[in-house]
């Protein structure tokens, strides 16, 4: 990301005005106005218009990075000048945001933030927007007065929140998108099509035909990433994609329970459950019990992220890693590193799944479809 797209343009600069270089995220004062309203500041948009360039440009001007060519460059820094910006360092703070903590892979990622946090000398503040998205607006007074030097956030921002961070100059990583996102807009994710698919093709290659998943909701696009690769494994094998194999849910033990119910109710039962996460994956061994099914004798399942509780569960699961830990450690090198303006490779990376094989899942017994 190389700085701001937008901002508030209300009218000409006030020469003489005391500046604040508020948008950027990095403080600045000048002279005191001799008439009008002194206590007003003039924010970068007002410099971006006066010099007939983008709010981006005069950013880049302003943090010393490359792209902008000899002579506008010396007409930002003329304005800059005429008006005694003078630098401050950004706040050693950045925040991390979710919508809210209840799952279980929400300590995952504060590890791996903290960690990295740690060993740059740089505090966290954690926001949460609660349930409802509505109990903390972000970015809020709170955080503009804070002026963190960059938000990983796992909470899935809107494009008007997007632009308010980038109008007030804080980068920002969104970890995981839940959406598709502009290709200008940074993020850590993971290989989610191919976890489902080294998933469902560990199941076929033990022998399994009837493969059921419970997929997440349809709008969450590492749940349908994951789904995607599902049916692509099933495709390579010959098998044809049943839609009466396919269930979706929340994310929830509850819903995973009550979707695996569902499936495991019908004449044909499936052999093998894939779910979308840990969370449903618990839920499919909750139903199994209730039918009196063993897993994995008469049933395999499969989950998705590798949280702790996969590995302490009676058998322990049989599920697709993700990196959670190292993929909030990448998110948050990425944003500290946006942070101190500096050019990154890519606005995007994916971190690589991998299929952990435990004791849920095993050959069909006594089926051959």
């Amino acid at each position: 990301m190389n700085g701001p797209t937008t901002g508030d343009r209300t009218g000409p600069m006030r020469r003489g005005a005391r500046l604040s270089h508020a948008e950027s995220g990095e403080p600045v004062a000048g002279r005191e106005a001799s008439r009008g309203d002194a206590s007003r500041p003039v924010t970068i948009s007002y410099i971006a218009e006066t010099a007939g360039v983008s709010i981006p440009t005069v950013s880049k001007v302003i943090n010393g990075r490359s792209g902008v060519s000899a002579g506008t460059r010396a007409r930002v820094e003329a304005l800059i000048n005429e008006y005694g910006y003078r630098r401050t360092n950004r706040s050693n703070m950045m925040e991390l945001v979710f919508d809210e903590l209840e799952h279980m892979w929400g300590t995952e990622i504060i590890r791996g933030v903290e960690r990295v946090a740690r060993e740059h000398r740089v505090a966290v503040v954690l926001t949460e927007f609660g349930p409802e998205r509505n109990a903390v607006h972000f970015p809020s007074e709170d955080t503009i007065a804070r002026r963190p030097a960059c938000v990983v956030t796992v909470a899935q921002l809107s494009a008007e929140q997007r632009d308010q961070l980038r109008a007030k100059g804080i980068p920002f990583v969104v970890f995981d998108p839940a959406t598709e996102l502009p290709d200008d807009v940074p993020f850590v994710g993971a290989t989610n099509w191919a976890g489902g698919r080294s998933a469902t093709r560990h199941l076929i290659e033990l022998g399994h035909r009837r493969i059921a998943m419970i997929g997440g909701p349809g709008r969450t696009l590492y749940c349908q990433a994951r789904l995607d690769g599902y049916r692509s494994a099933r495709e390579a094998a010959g098998l044809p994609v049943e839609a009466g194999l396919v269930v979706r849910a929340p994310l929830t033990t509850e819903h995973g329970r009550a979707a695996a119910l569902e499936l495991l109710d019908r004449p044909e039962r499936p052999t093998a459950i894939f779910a979308c996460n840990d969370l449903q994956a618990i839920g499919v061994y909750q139903a199994a019990r209730t039918m009196g099914l063993r897993i994995p004798a008469d049933l395999s399942v499969v989950g998705f992220d590798d949280l702790p509780i996969a590995a302490l569960v009676d058998p322990p699961l049989t599920t697709v890693r993700q990196p959670l830990t190292e993929m909030a450690a990448a998110a948050t090198e990425l944003a500290l590193a946006l942070g101190r303006g500096e050019e990154t490779p890519q606005a995007g990376l994916e971190l690589a799944t991998t299929l952990t094989v435990r004791e849920s899942t095993a050959p069909p017994a006594g089926r051959a479809d």
